[in-house]
């Protein structure tokens, strides 16, 4: 590479490193490595973090893990797959921007990102390498208007690469031919060297055009005496510009990528708001159903226990002959009915518990932990009076939170820009192309060859071989040769210029084919804004059908606790009438059955409370403001504060699993 070209080379790479050392993506370790080769090294991510969080072992105790709703809720920010799979949507976000800064298309964000797909509108592939700002790889000057390359059809406008690219191809050949005619030739073997060093550097412009700087040079020697320079060493330089004046004119045709790759980034931002705000809500119903099933086991053991405790006191007064055998029959029946119900409320309690400890870490390949019972020790917390606030009020609050909502401005938002790109295609084809550049020529004189030509070119007057006295053959042999630095710098003095101007038009006479992509385009647009309004209606309906939720399940609730308690009574009542003989073995279960099943319908009302509460937060969108979750933690995978979840209180009795009867001691949440 001749010196011009090396002084380019040096300087796009310095460029280029600089730019990668400003816009290195997170996570990526390349400090150790030289600045020069750095744009060219691959970027390693850091491998997967398959273990749990150390605070998943603190929560253990005598080899039960002890769950508040913080805890779970803290837990489930550290350790969820789901969320550890979206945190990768910023970071690809954040490549994709580098790629549109470049001058690249889109690529989307990874699958599973977001519900509504990050907009590619407008993105095809590359384009011609002439519409690149690339040259079709001929030297020279005089070529400002040429278009090398084979058109490729792209949907908008093609924008040029914001990278500066340095091309180089240097080649050495070396040819021997035997000469037939000896006599003309004067050589048996004519012998060629040719040395051809082709430099370029381009640079894409914002504005849609490009410039670029082009060198050319050949150094040729041959042994054949006709040659008036041999060797001779030959030079070309030239900058051209190119510019569209229409089509693909100006900023809004050639940053779309970048403003919709920045849209794509705070779509991924808001994509990992709605995963965070999904897996509270998914992890909140999993620990209520979780409550059920320890209660509802609870429930059913007692129940059990209270049928075995008839059987046993039946079989006695059969024996002293104050019941009939019968009697012993029907409460051996409800035991083991009760012993089914007992063994249903045990495995779905296994069920939920399976499941929590599934959402709440990233392996289960931890015999400890697999092992382990989930025990809650939080309870739901009734209001004394709940709180009234007007629909609108929740609808408007939901309008600006939703992320679905925020999702759909952002596509439309990119939908638009793609549009102005699209409508820009439109247009014909006009560019400005202007180039400027120079030629040079030198090397030692051919005493050989110069007394066979009468006359002076201008080629011989640039070598200073032109006679000032004249002469026969009217060329002056004492002239010094010219050198390598004397031919570089005819390249810049105008002895031999090449300059151009000129214009480039194509105009599509029918235009159909973009006219469609623009059509196709604004319907796409359309579509977009119907659906914001479908989804704004949509929450509308989420939020009043929440309401309504709330509303009933509070009325189901109290409706509950009032049919247990009367169905407690009426155990009590019976119980004293069985005592003094006036009742019999069967009223006493059956009040106890609807004892039961009365309690069992009082838990079951209060986790639809509950879960209906949490789908109002989700349908306003404050589900993550009310729980108190921080997105910087979420983010992170680590949680400097625990969570407080509203109206939650500590539980006074924490039954164990195997025998949910007998209570363990009281444990305060974490």
């Amino acid at each position: 590479m001749r010196p011009l070209g090396l002084i380019a080379a040096c300087t796009v790479t310095l460029l280029q490193a600089q730019i990668q050392e400003q816009t290195q993506p997170v996570g990526i370790q390349l400090a150790h490595v030289p600045s020069l080769v750095r744009p060219y090294m691959p970027v390693r991510t850091p491998p997967i973090r398959l273990q749990n969080s150390m605070r998943l072992h603190g929560l253990m105790r005598a080899g039960n893990l002890y769950l508040t709703v913080a805890d779970a809720l803290a837990l489930a920010i550290e350790n969820n797959l789901n969320l550890e799979i979206t945190r990768y949507g910023p970071l690809n976000a954040d490549a994709n921007l580098e790629r549109a800064k470049a001058g690249g298309p889109l690529r989307g964000v990874l699958p599973g990102i977001t519900q509504i797909a990050a907009v590619d509108s407008g993105v095809g592939v590359n384009g011609t390498i002439a519409a690149a700002g690339l040259s079709n790889g001929n030297g020279g000057g005089g070529s400002a208007g040429g278009n090398g390359g084979a058109t490729v059809q792209q949907i908008g406008v093609v924008v040029p690469n914001f990278d500066p690219t340095l091309q180089n191809a240097t080649s050495f050949g070396h040819i021997s031919s035997p000469e037939p005619n000896t006599i003309v030739a004067q050589t048996n073997s004519l012998v060629q060297t040719n040395h051809t060093y082709n430099t370029q550097l381009t640079q894409g412009l914002i504005t849609g055009g490009s410039i670029s700087y082009r060198e050319y040079q050949q150094t040729f020697g041959e042994n054949a005496p006709g040659d008036f320079v041999n060797p001779s060493s030959e030079a070309r330089m030239d900058v051209i510009f190119r510019q569209p004046l229409l089509q693909g004119f100006g900023f809004p045709a050639n940053t779309r990528f970048i403003r919709i790759a920045k849209n794509n980034r705070e779509l991924t931002d808001v994509a990992f708001r709605l995963q965070i705000i999904d897996s509270v809500d998914q992890i909140e119903n999993i620990y209520w159903d979780l409550v059920y099933a320890y209660e509802n086991a609870r429930v059913q053991n007692e129940s059990l226990a209270f049928a075995q405790k008839t059987l046993s006191d039946t079989k006695k007064q059969v024996e002293i002959g104050s019941l009939a055998p019968i009697e012993t029959v029907r409460a051996q029946s409800t035991v083991a009915q009760d012993q089914q119900l007992v063994t249903a409320a045990q495995t779905n309690l296994q069920l939920e518990q399976l499941l929590m400890k599934n959402a709440l870490t990233r392996t289960l390949k931890d015999p400890a932990l697999a092992t382990a019972d989930v025990i809650p020790t939080s309870t739901m917390e009734i209001p004394a009076q709940e709180p009234v606030v007007p629909a609108e009020d929740l609808i408007n609050d939901a309008l600006r939170h939703r992320p679905e909502l925020v999702e759909s401005r952002i596509d439309l938002n990119s939908r638009e820009l793609s549009n102005k790109a699209v409508r820009s295609a439109l247009l014909p084809t006009f560019n400005l192309f202007v180039s400027s550049g120079g030629a040079g020529l030198g090397g030692p004189k051919n005493s050989a060859a110069l007394g066979a030509t009468p006359n002076p070119t201008p080629i011989q007057d640039a070598l200073g071989c032109a006679s000032s006295t004249g002469g026969p053959s009217g060329l002056d042999f004492t002239a010094s040769p010219t050198g390598l630095g004397s031919t570089l710098n005819q390249l810049v003095n105008s002895t031999s210029p090449d300059k151009g101007v000129g214009l480039q038009l194509n105009i599509p006479l029918r235009n159909r084919a973009a006219q469609a992509v623009q059509i196709r385009s604004e319907l796409e647009y359309r579509q977009a804004q119907m659906r914001l309004q479908q989804i704004e209606n949509q929450v509308g309906i989420e939020i009043r059908n929440a309401q309504y939720a709330v509303q009933q399940n509070r009325a189901s609730v109290d409706s509950a606790k009032a049919a247990a308690e009367l169905a407690r009574q009426s155990l009590d009542a019976e119980q004293k009438k069985y005592q003094f003989g006036t009742s019999t073995t069967t009223l006493v279960l059956q009040y106890q059955s609807q004892l039961a099943t009365s309690e069992s319908a009082l838990v079951n009302a209060t986790v639809a409370y509950e879960k209906s509460r949490i789908e109002l937060d989700r349908a306003t969108g404050a589900l993550l403001d009310h729980d108190g979750i921080s997105i910087d933690d979420a983010a992170r995978g680590q949680v400097t504060r625990l969570p407080s979840v509203p109206y939650i209180a500590p539980r006074t009795d924490m039954p164990s699993v195997t025998q949910p009867l007998q209570a363990a001691p009281a444990q305060q949440p974490q």
